[in-house]
């Protein structure tokens, strides 16, 4: 009975091997193929593209000029007639301004395609691992099928043989059972990681993709010290927040040049004046005098924005520095415990399940 329970126990899906080669089709692809295709053909990436047009013509906005006015009017004092032409003129550097703002926000609308695209490369290497995982779970599970019925079989033998009671016999047949229906679960799991890949890839669902690669295949880890100064350039939160501090400076100079007055300039002719004039030139200047609103509830709130952003930088920054330490130890501890389980555990225990079948074979056990 203890023999057939460690037979049991050995055939169980989490003590076979996931670690080994595969045989894969010659145009397989790998995480480098999957990963450019996923960059070219990504629906979700390409419609974020698309708001680079967008930020390119909020820039034309930013840099129209206003319109003329011309007005006639016609009454029945002298003079009867009279054209007007009215041009505003922006002064203090407006429109630059507001065109140096537009190009800001272009800047910011790069960084967010590239943290999609980012976002993007993540989720297809996460799932170009999971569907491979997949697969070595699905091999494995057929692996402890073949396994419990291999047990199942030898048990048979020796209970025709009256060496064993009719309950192991039993046992055997319920692990059987078991061990198909943890095969069938894998086998969908799978079908579930392909379709999840093919999305990100933009490809048919109903056709999974050939993946070339192992699961164990682990990447190269750069140092503490060398991720801990990328974070700071590569941080989607950082970025976003550095370029949000870009824009807030820009607008800060905005607001201020927006308290310098703009002109208005007028110029026209006065017509039908009988007794005094035919044609009678006319023209004035205009200006909004800042008496009451100057500007500087604007730039008091531009100016309180831009502080909060820069703590907030400061937050974000020590966060993804913390993130990283966090990240790398976990990386080492858990690449430490994968090179014991592929190095001595699963060498080992799959020479103990040969030496088990084989010796309850035998009738040894």
């Amino acid at each position: 009975m203890r023999a057939l329970k460690l037979l049991i126990l050995l055939s169980t899906p989490g003590v076979l091997s996931l670690f080994g080669q595969a045989q894969v089709p010659a145009n397989s692809l790998d995480l480098k193929t999957v990963l450019a295709l996923a960059e070219s053909s990504n629906l979700e990436l390409r419609a974020a593209r698309q708001q680079r047009a967008v930020s390119l013509a909020g820039i034309k906005v930013a840099g129209q000029l206003p319109n003329p006015t011309l007005s006639f009017s016609a009454a029945r004092d002298t003079p009867h007639e009279s054209v007007l032409w009215d041009q505003p003129l922006e002064l203090g550097g407006k429109r630059s301004k507001r065109i140096a703002v537009a190009n800001e926000e272009l800047k910011a609308t790069e960084i967010d395609i590239g943290v999609l695209g980012r976002q993007i490369r993540h989720r297809t290497r996460d799932a170009f691992y999971k569907a491979l995982l997949s697969r070595a779970q699905a091999l494995q599970s057929k692996a402890a099928l073949d396994l419990s019925t291999r047990i199942r079989d030898a048990v048979r033998q020796r209970f025709d043989a009256g060496d064993v009671a009719e309950l192991e016999v039993i046992q055997a047949e319920v692990e059987v059972a078991r061990s198909g229906t943890d095969y069938e679960s894998a086998t969908q799991t799978q079908k579930i990681a392909d379709a999840q890949l093919a999305v990100l890839l933009n490809q048919p669902l109903d056709r999974p993709p050939d993946l070339k690669g192992l699961v164990e295949e682990l990447p190269t880890v750069e140092t503490l010290a060398a991720l801990s100064d990328r974070v700071l350039h590569t941080n989607t939160e950082v970025l976003r927040t550095t370029q949000e501090l870009a824009i807030e400076e820009r607008r800060l100079s905005l607001a201020r040049s927006q308290r310098i007055p703009n002109l208005d300039l007028q110029a026209g002719v006065d017509l039908n004046s009988p007794g005094e004039f035919d044609v009678g030139p006319r023209g004035q200047i205009g200006i909004t005098l800042p008496l009451f609103n100057h500007g500087q509830g604007e730039i008091a709130q531009s100016s309180a924005r831009l502080e909060l952003l820069r703590l907030s930088l400061q937050a974000l920054r020590n966060n993804a520095q913390v993130q990283v330490f966090a990240a790398y130890f976990d990386y080492v501890a858990k690449a430490r415990q994968a090179d014991q389980y592929k190095n001595a555990i699963v060498p080992q225990t799959s020479k103990l399940e040969e030496m088990a079948e084989e010796s309850y074979r035998a009738g040894k056990i």
